[in-house]
């Protein structure tokens, strides 16, 4: 009778287990919750600077140099992006081919991101109305439309600590995000492009990238980077990890091994000529971290994969995250047009 009556309450515990290793294993192998508020794209990076600066893989920066513009937006919103953004994730739309198109801006890429971070939310609400020219609202969430650089760009904050930007044209793709971020919960969630390729991603990495390549398409801002080293179009897989050095993997996906063994001998040959190049730039020989980046380079083939791998200096981290942060900051308004002037023969005054 004992076990009978246990049974049940044993059948439960297992299956609770399972449902649990289930969710968990779903979540281990999906995009962080950031990326999964992104938008349908062609290329997606992802950064946690919060572990990397646990990991203090930056080491002791030097003070970020201001321009008055970033500094009118730090003193308005109290945020400063080299110490309050803890994670970053970007969507890359690259511009569709159309053939006649008179407008430059047709031609050019466009970006969806999602910011996390300590966020003074009173503040940044009344930064962003006052460089909006208008307001939306969606969903009980306010967007604020800027006008930047010829675009618009469209910004949202989500939550507490989580803000949305884009400058896509449609209106519908910040929407998306808003919608997204109303389902966080889901591991099935984001974009399938972005789900296909995850899972290929190194556990534990700081850092990746998933990008289209398409060396045929007429648009240079449509085939990604390095695309002159691509003969067909593949997929890249990159990613960052700290495994006591700061690791760095790149596999192109091709499609079929006569692919990647020909990509794998374009990319050899191209860090040779360009080892060489850096090491001849002056008399004095190439800066000391980026030349054991270089040498720390190789390449190799496996399969259908051309696969990248480097070290990374600690010394050439610091230099790359010493710029600058991007700003967000509104495009001054168009100068008014000048009056026309007056014929010659009704001017007044004094004639020179």
């Amino acid at each position: 009778m004992r076990i009978r009556r246990s049974l049940p309450v044993l059948l439960v515990v297992v299956a609770l287990a399972a449902v649990l290793t289930l969710v968990v294993q779903l979540r281990k192998h999906a995009p962080p919750e950031a990326a999964r508020l992104l938008p349908s794209a062609d290329a997606f990076v992802y950064v946690n600077l919060q572990w990397m600066r646990r990991a203090n893989l930056s080491g002791q920066l030097p003070p970020v140099s201001r321009d008055p513009e970033y500094e009118q937006f730090v003193e308005a919103t109290g945020f400063q992006f080299e110490r309050d953004l803890n994670e970053t994730a970007f969507a890359v739309h690259y511009p569709a081919a159309k053939p006649g198109a008179k407008s430059a801006t047709q031609d050019e890429a466009r970006f969806s991101e999602i910011f996390v971070g300590t966020i003074h939310g009173e503040r940044l609400t009344a930064y962003l109305r006052k460089i909006s020219t208008s307001v939306d609202s969606y969903r009980s969430v306010d967007i604020y439309n800027i006008p930047l650089e010829g675009r618009t760009l469209r910004v949202a904050i989500l939550s507490v600590d989580t803000v949305a930007a884009s400058n896509h044209p449609d209106p519908q793709v910040i929407r998306g995000m808003i919608d997204r971020s109303r389902k966080l919960a889901s591991p099935f969630g984001g974009p399938a492009f972005l789900r296909q390729y995850y899972k290929d991603i190194p556990f534990a990495s700081l850092a990746w990238a998933i990008f289209r390549v398409s060396p045929s398409a007429p648009d240079q801002a449509a085939t990604g980077p390095l695309s002159f080293l691509f003969a067909k179009p593949a997929v890249v897989v990159a990613s960052v990890r700290y495994l006591g050095t700061v690791r760095l993997r790149a596999e192109a996906y091709t499609g079929s091994t006569a692919d990647a063994q020909q990509l794998t001998q374009q990319v050899s040959t191209f860090l040779s000529i360009f080892h060489t190049a850096e090491t001849s730039v002056t008399a004095q020989g190439p800066d000391p971290d980026v030349k054991q980046f270089l040498d720390s380079l190789k390449v190799r083939q496996n399969e259908d994969r051309a696969v990248l791998t480097a070290v990374v200096p600690q010394g050439f981290i610091r230099k790359a995250l010493a710029e600058s942060p991007m700003q967000l900051t509104p495009s001054p308004p168009p100068p008014p047009s000048p009056s026309p002037a007056p014929p010659a023969r009704k001017r007044r005054g004094r004639q020179r």
